[in-house]
């Protein structure tokens, strides 16, 4: 029915188009000119700017990616390098710990042998010692028997023991009894 009014009015009129009448075929003819018309100058101000940005947009996307990827590798070379500087310091210690350790090796074998040395020292000088003052104790010892032997004949005897060739014949006696007794 629409399309009846539409026929029936451009036949009214006189039949054909009719660029002015925006009920028929020339509302769209001139949209389109319009359009078309506007078409640059929309380009230009409107899609100019858009493109510009979008363009802006994908560079500045690309120059982050760039720059990411080069922040990445120097990680990564950072990373190396730090690695290759840690398993050196870890090296350097433990051949600092190796030679502390043979440092405390040979300081430990020092002491013992000083040790060692002070005490075998210390022993022969004990047994120096007690050697001497055995033979103080015994020439004491001897002494007093030769005292007693001299008294106890002096009181078995009745008279006066007491020279020197009666003291030495008692040491020589004295003497003989430590011989046979070893």
């Amino acid at each position: 029915m629409y399309m009846l009014l539409i026929e029936g009015a451009g036949e009214a009129h006189g039949g054909g188009l009719n660029p002015f009448d925006p009920a028929g075929f020339g509302g769209m003819l001139w949209t389109w000119v319009i359009f078309l018309a506007s078409l640059p100058f929309m380009w230009k101000v409107v899609m100019g700017p858009i493109t510009k940005a979008l363009e802006a947009r994908d560079e500045q996307a690309s120059r982050a990616i760039l720059e990411a990827e080069q922040a990445r590798e120097e990680a990564a070379r950072a990373r190396t390098e730090v690695e290759g500087k840690l398993a050196a310091a870890r090296a350097e210690a433990a051949k600092l710990l190796a030679e502390a350790r043979e440092r405390a090796s040979v300081v430990e074998r020092q002491i013992t042998d000083e040790a060692n040395a002070r005490t075998q020292r210390m022993v022969a000088e004990a047994t120096a010692t007690i050697q001497t003052e055995r033979d103080k104790a015994l020439a004491t010892i001897r002494e007093e028997v030769v005292d007693l032997s001299m008294a106890g004949a002096r009181v078995v005897l009745g008279r006066n023991v007491g020279s020197d060739d009666d003291r030495r014949m008692v040491s020589d006696m004295v003497g003989k009894l430590k011989v046979a007794k070893k």
